[in-house]
């Protein structure tokens, strides 16, 4: 169900500027900036330190590499 908030026009205009397109509505607009303050979960975080010990062991490919074997 749809409710109604009261915003100031100075946290309104903020929030316009957090805006990536013209017709994002403000619930994405908050909901982008609630998710850049969650906890990141465990399993993410796993999947970020497999990555950086990937990196550190070299296993991994340059955007060069990816686009030759892509033929682009």
């Amino acid at each position: 169900m749809a409710t109604t908030i009261q915003i100031s026009e100075e946290l309104q205009k903020e929030l316009n500027k957090k805006k990536m397109f013209d017709r994002e509505t403000y619930e994405e607009v908050i909901r982008d900036l609630m998710e850049d303050t969650m906890e990141l979960s465990e399993e993410t975080k796993r999947n970020i330190k497999q990555a950086e010990k990937d990196f550190k062991e070299g296993k991994y490919k340059t955007l060069e590499e990816v686009e030759k074997e892509l033929g682009l």
